[in-house]
């Protein structure tokens, strides 16, 4: 398999990570009732990962393994 595609798959699994981190929050949120920090925890984790994902855009981009495309 081409490094492209390990990488495009790569960049999906971080965003199915940041999905379910964005979704565990919200449930601890409501077990919690507000009153614990679990939920911040979670939130942390995601806009951890959010940048992580920024990056790892940026250097796919920076390498050529990623190529913008434009609207046809």
């Amino acid at each position: 398999m081409p490094t492209p595609y390990i990488f495009r798959g790569l960049i999906i699994a971080m965003l199915i990570l940041i999905i379910s981190s964005l979704f565990s929050a919200l449930a601890f949120l409501y077990k919690d009732r507000g009153q614990g920090t679990r939920t911040a925890k979670f939130l942390t984790v995601r806009i951890v990962l959010s940048l992580a994902l920024f990056f790892l855009i940026m250097m796919g981009y920076y390498f050529g393994l990623l190529s913008p495309h434009g609207i046809q």
